[in-house]
C-alpha cells in the first residue's frame, strides 16, 4: 500500500448541522452531502428521495421509432434485435425481445462475438439478416456510430431503429433512421445506460399498444445494467437502480433466481455490491470468454431447468475468466518487471484473450499507479484495451499516438485500440512519451477526495446503517470515503493466503477493526500515527450483521499532537506553574453573558465530533478536566484542535472566545462552569460531547480526590524515599493521572501544615518533625466542601442538560 494525498474540502458545521436536524441524517452522511455540493436541505432531500423520472415521450423522435416497429409488427416482418456482448447489451436485448414478443412480433436476436464479429452493427450481419428476410433491425447498446452500416441496411431493404447511449461520431454524422438516445434525442437526463434506453422505448411501446402498465416491469434488468456499465448513479439513474434493486430481490425471472443461487447471493439482501461483484461479472463473462448468447437465454427463459443450466454455464465461464485474468496479470507483471519503471506501459502477447485484457489492465493500473494498455496479438494485428489513473486522460494520450494505430476510441478512463503487430514498438514508444509529458518519470501520489472525517469510535454498525440513507452507490456517487486522522494501525495480520491484511485502527481507547484488500502488509510508515482513508459498510454473513471498515489508502499523519492553551504546553512546566500560582490572584469572576449556542452531542463519539469539526475549517478547542492528561492519553494522536483545562477556562473566561467550536469532553463541575459554555458570540458553538462513561469517571475521580489523606501519604513517602526527584514527579506519586489541580493542592496543604516546601530548584523538601494533622488544614477543609458540592451538582437531574 503506497502513500496517498488526501483532499478535505471545508464542510461548515452550520451546513452539516442543518442537514442532520432537518433531514435526520447521521453526521457522516451529512458531511458527505455537504462536500458533494448538496448543502441545501431541499437539494439534499430531492437527491435522497431518488424519485427523478421523465416520461419516455421526452425522447425526441421516439414516436418515429415506435411507428417503425409497429408497422413491421403489423406486417409480420421478422425483426432482429442486435445487441452487444456486455451486461448492458444483453439486458437491453432481453428487454426489447420480451417487449416485441408481447406485441406479437416475429422476433430474433443476435449478439456479436467479440473475436468473430467485433463490436457493433456490421455489413456481414446485415447481409445475413437480408438473406433471412429480416425487415427491421433494432439495435441495443450499439448503432449510433453505424452511419455507413445503416445506409447499407436500407439499401438492402431493411429498416433500422437505433437505441444506444454511446458517444456519436466525432464528425457529428448520425445514422439515417429513427434514433432513441439520451443525448441525441435531447432527453432531460443524458446519462442513461442502454438497458434504461431500451426500457423507455419498451414502456412507450406497451403503452401505445395497450399492453398494461409496463413502467416497472424491467427495472431488475435496468438496475443490473446501470451498475455494470458504470454510468453515474445520479439523477434518474438513482431511481432506476433503487427501484430495480427492490424488484431484483423479488424477481420472478427463473434466470436471475438461478444466477443468484450459483453466485451465493441472498435475494433478501440484494444491493449494488451483489450486482457489481456477483451477478454482473457472470453476465459479462459469457461475452468475454465465449459468446454472450447464454446470458440472453438466461434472462429470457421461463423454464427453471433451462435457466439453471444457463446459470451454471455462466458461473463456469466466470471461473474461467478469473483464471485467464490471473494468468494475463502474472505474465504482464513479468513484462513490467523486465521493462523497469516507466511513466506508462504497453504490454502485449499472442496468448492473451481480448475479452479479458480490459479488466486485467484495470488491475495493473491500480497496482502500479500508471496508465496501462494490454494488447492481445492475433496474427498481423492486435486488439488493445487500456485503463488510466486519476488525472490522466487516456483517450487524449491515444490521440497523440493515432499515427501508430489503425483505430482507437473510448474516454478518459478507459479506451481501446487496434494496432498492427509490426507497429507495436512504435506505438509503445509513442505512448510512453505521451505519458511522460503529463506524468513525468516519478510515480504520481494518488489524490483522494475525502467525504467525511471521523474517528475509530464512530465506525460502528449504527453509522454503517445510517450511511445507507445515501444509497444506491456506484459510479459518480461512490460509497463515502471517510478519513481517520492520526490513528495507530496495530496488530496487522495477513489473511486470504497473504493477499490481504486485517488490522486494528486505534485512537485513544477507541478501536475499529479494518481490512485492506489487495495489500499484503501495512506500509513502513504505519509504525507512526497515520491518516487512513476508508469506507464503512454493513457486512452480512450467515444471518449476522457487523460493521466493516475497508482501508483504501494510508499516509503519515498530517497533523502534529494537540497544543494546550491557557497554560504552559510542557507537562512538567504546567504542573510547576499550577503549584506556584495556587490560590494567588483574584477570585474567578462570573463569566459574561454570551451568545454561543450549546449543542447536545452526547450520543456521538467525542473524537469523531472533534475530527469532523476540525475538518470543517474553523478553529476548535477541546475542554477537559486536565488538558495535559488528555494529550498523554491520546498518545500523540493528531486531533486538529487545541486542548484546554476547565481550570484554565475558569481563570480566564475569554480564553476560548476565538474558537468557533468548543467541544466539552468532561462535564462541567458547577453552575459557573455551565455558564462558561455560552460565552462567545453569534455563530459559535459549544458541543456537549461527554457521555455516561465520562460522567461516571469524573464522579469517581472526585470521590478519590475527596480522600486527600491517601494521596498525601503517597506523595510524602515518595518525597522521603526520593528527596532529589523533581516535584513534578513526586506530586504524581501513587497516581500518574492525578490532575495538576489536585497536585497543586497537595503541595500547598503540605506547605500550610509546615510539612514541606517547594525549593527554588523545583524539589519538594520535607521538613523534620512537622505534624501531618490534616484536620488543621483550611485548604483541605475547603477542598472537601468543594468536592461535595460538585458531586451534588453532578448528581442533580437537570444540571448538565444542553
Amino acid at each position: 500500500m503506497d502513500s496517498a494525498a488526501f483532499t478535505v474540502a471545508d464542510a461548515p458545521f452550520a451546513e452539516v448541522y442543518r442537514l442532520t436536524s432537518e433531514l435526520g441524517l447521521d453526521s457522516l452522511a451529512a458531511q458527505t452531502l455537504v462536500r458533494r455540493g448538496l448543502s441545501d436541505p431541499q437539494d439534499a432531500r430531492r437527491f435522497l428521495a431518488a424519485d427523478e423520472e421523465h416520461d419516455p415521450s421526452a425522447f425526441r423522435g421516439i414516436d418515429l421509432a415506435c411507428e417503425s416497429i409497429e408497422r413491421h409488427v403489423q406486417r409480420g416482418s421478422p425483426i432482429l434485435v442486435h445487441g452487444d456482448y456486455d451486461a448492458d447489451g444483453v439486458c437491453s436485448t432481453a428487454i426489447l425481445v420480451s417487449t416485441l414478443r408481447a406485441m406479437g412480433a416475429e422476433v430474433r436476436w443476435f449478439i456479436p462475438g467479440r473475436r468473430e464479429d467485433g463490436y457493433g452493427l456490421s455489413r456481414a450481419t446485415i447481409e445475413r439478416a437480408a438473406e433471412s428476410g429480416v425487415g427491421l433491425i433494432v439495435t441495443a447498446d450499439c448503432g449510433i456510430t453505424s452511419v455507413d452500416e445503416v445506409h447499407a441496411a436500407r439499401e438492402a431493404g431493411i429498416d433500422v431503429v437505433v437505441t444506444d447511449h454511446h458517444r456519436p461520431r466525432a464528425d457529428g454524422a448520425l445514422p439515417d433512421c429513427p434514433i432513441v438516445h439520451p443525448v441525441v434525442s435531447a432527453y432531460p437526463f443524458g446519462e442513461l445506460c442502454a438497458a434504461a434506453v431500451a426500457h423507455k422505448l419498451a414502456v412507450e411501446l406497451r403503452r401505445r399498444n395497450g399492453l398494461g402498465d409496463p413502467v416497472h416491469g424491467e427495472l431488475d434488468l435496468v438496475a443490473i445494467a446501470t451498475i455494470a456499465d458504470c454510468v453515474p448513479l445520479v439523477g434518474e439513474n438513482r431511481r432506476l437502480v433503487a427501484e430495480g434493486l427492490i424488484q431484483l430481490g423479488q424477481t420472478g425471472r427463473p434466470g436471475l433466481r438461478a444466477l443468484m443461487r450459483v453466485s451465493q447471493a441472498d435475494p433478501s439482501a440484494v444491493d449494488e455490491q451483489t450486482v457489481g461483484f456477483r451477478l454482473a461479472p457472470r453476465l459479462n463473462a459469457a461475452g468475454r470468454v465465449e459468446r454472450a448468447d447464454g446470458a440472453v437465454e438466461l434472462l429470457l427463459s421461463d423454464d427453471p431447468e433451462v435457466a439453471e443450466r444457463c446459470a451454471l454455464e455462466l458461473d463456469r465461464l466466470n471461473a474461467e475468466r478469473r483464471h485467464i485474468e490471473t494468468r494475463i496479470r502474472f505474465e504482464a507483471e513479468s513484462q513490467i518487471a523486465a521493462a523497469g519503471p516507466q511513466p506508462g506501459y504497453v504490454l502485449a502477447s499472442p496468448d492473451w484473450h481480448p475479452g479479458v485484457i480490459g479488466i486485467s489492465a484495470s488491475r495493473l493500473s491500480e497496482r502500479h499507479g500508471r496508465p496501462v494498455v494490454l494488447v492481445a496479438l492475433d496474427g498481423a494485428a492486435g486488439t488493445g484495451s487500456g485503463r488510466s489513473i486519476p488525472g490522466f486522460n487516456l483517450l487524449a494520450a491515444l490521440d497523440r499516438c493515432a499515427g501508430t494505430l489503425e483505430r482507437h476510441g473510448g474516454h478518459a478512463a478507459a479506451a481501446g485500440c487496434t494496432v498492427a503487430a509490426d507497429r507495436l514498438e512504435e506505438f509503445r514508444s509513442a505512448f510512453v512519451e505521451a505519458c511522460r509529458e503529463v506524468l513525468g518519470d516519478e510515480p504520481p501520489v494518488p489524490e483522494l477526495a475525502i467525504d467525511a472525517v471521523a474517528a475509530p469510535g464512530a465506525m460502528n454498525l449504527d453509522s454503517a446503517g445510517a450511511l445507507q440513507a445515501l444509497a444506491p452507490f456506484g459510479a459518480g456517487h461512490e460509497r463515502p470515503r471517510i478519513l481517520l486522522r492520526g490513528v495507530s494501525a496495530e496488530s496487522g495480520r495477513a489473511m486470504g493466503e497473504g493477499r490481504h491484511i486485517r488490522c486494528t485502527l486505534r485512537a485513544g481507547s477507541r478501536r475499529a477493526s479494518a481490512v485492506a484488500f489487495g495489500t499484503p502488509a501495512l506500509p513502513g510508515f504505519a509504525d507512526e500515527p497515520v491518516d487512513v482513508a476508508c469506507t464503512l459498510e454493513v457486512n452480512r454473513w450467515k444471518g449476522r450483521e457487523e460493521p466493516r471498515v475497508l482501508i483504501e489508502a494510508m499516509a503519515p499523519a498530517s497533523l502534529g499532537p494537540a497544543r494546550v492553551v491557557g497554560e504552559p504546553d510542557d507537562d512538567a512546566q504546567a504542573l510547576a506553574e499550577t503549584v506556584l500560582e495556587f490560590g494567588s490572584g483574584e477570585p474567578p469572576t462570573e463569566p459574561p453573558e454570551g451568545a454561543r449556542r450549546v449543542m447536545d452531542r452526547q450520543d456521538e463519539d467525542p473524537l469523531a465530533v472533534i475530527a469532523a469539526l476540525a475538518a470543517g475549517g474553523a478553529p476548535v478547542a477541546v475542554v477537559t478536566r486536565d488538558a495535559h492528561r488528555l494529550r498523554r492519553r491520546l498518545g500523540g494522536m493528531a486531533v486538529g484542535a487545541c486542548l484546554a483545562s476547565w481550570g484554565a477556562w475558569r481563570s480566564e473566561p475569554s480564553l476560548l472566545d476565538g474558537f468557533e467550536h468548543v467541544v466539552v469532553v468532561d462535564p462541567p463541575l458547577s453552575p459557573r462552569d455551565r455558564a462558561l459554555l455560552e460565552t462567545g458570540g453569534e455563530g459559535q458553538f459549544s458541543h456537549l460531547a461527554w457521555g455516561q462513561a465520562e460522567l461516571r469517571s469524573t464522579m469517581d475521580e472526585l470521590q478519590r480526590e475527596h480522600d486527600l489523606r491517601a494521596a498525601m501519604v503517597a506523595v510524602y513517602r515518595a518525597a522521603t524515599l526520593r528527596p532529589d526527584a523533581p516535584a513534578s514527579e513526586i506530586l504524581l506519586a501513587g497516581d500518574p493521572e492525578r490532575s495538576a489541580e489536585l497536585a497543586a493542592l497537595i503541595a500547598n496543604v503540605f506547605a500550610e501544615l509546615g510539612i514541606a516546601e517547594l525549593a527554588a530548584d523545583g524539589r519538594l523538601v520535607m521538613q523534620e518533625g512537622a505534624s501531618a494533622d490534616l484536620e488543621r488544614s483550611e485548604l483541605g477543609r475547603r477542598h472537601a466542601e468543594s468536592v461535595e458540592e460538585r458531586l451534588r451538582w453532578l448528581s442533580a437531574p437537570r444540571s448538565l442538560a444542553a
